[in-house]
């Protein structure tokens, strides 16, 4: 007699079998045809970024940036063997990278009330960096940009500015 065990291998091993057989036999020029198709599709797909869509780019990479140091440093904090004074400096980290991150946002709050711009900051320690979106690069609002950046700081920072088409 037949039991299911059996039952269910002869079943199984008939179907791999009837599909494999299938497979062999099938014209290959119809493999083919599928994946030139399928090469077509994906490479006639184009990506075009708006103006509005490089600072926004920007932004999103700087935050997933952030978000992953944030991370690492809270794999620090939880991990039970590490010793106080490397809990207290991931801590002071993630405090520092929130801060920036702020401080960031209210950069770009001022750049877009008082000059009337779109832009993205990103400020690493002493050095901040502006990307504009701009098609012109003009040497005077570069100078004003610096100029009401550096009016928000009592240190010299070094700040440069660049211009996005």
């Amino acid at each position: 007699m037949i039991n299911k065990k059996n039952l269910w291998f002869l079943t199984l091993f008939s179907l791999i079998l009837v599909l494999s057989i299938y497979y062999i036999t099938m014209p290959s020029e119809l493999l083919l045809t599928n994946n030139k198709t399928k090469e077509k599709k994906k490479s006639e797909a184009t990506v075009e970024v708006s103006k509005d869509e490089i600072i926004s780019a920007l932004k999103v990479e700087d935050d997933a940036e952030r978000e992953k140091k944030i991370e690492e440093l809270t794999v620090v904090l939880t991990n039970s063997d590490s010793s106080k004074d490397e809990k207290n400096e991931a801590y002071n980290k993630i405090k520092e990278l929130n801060s920036s991150k702020g401080e960031q946002e209210t950069l770009e709050t001022k750049l877009k009330e008082e000059l009337n711009l779109n832009a993205f900051v990103k400020i690493d320690g002493d050095k901040i960096s502006v990307t504009v979106q701009k098609d012109k690069h003009d040497a005077e609002l570069a100078n004003n940009i610096m100029r009401c950046i550096q009016s928000n700081f009592e240190d010299n920072k070094y700040i440069t500015v660049t211009f996005q088409k």
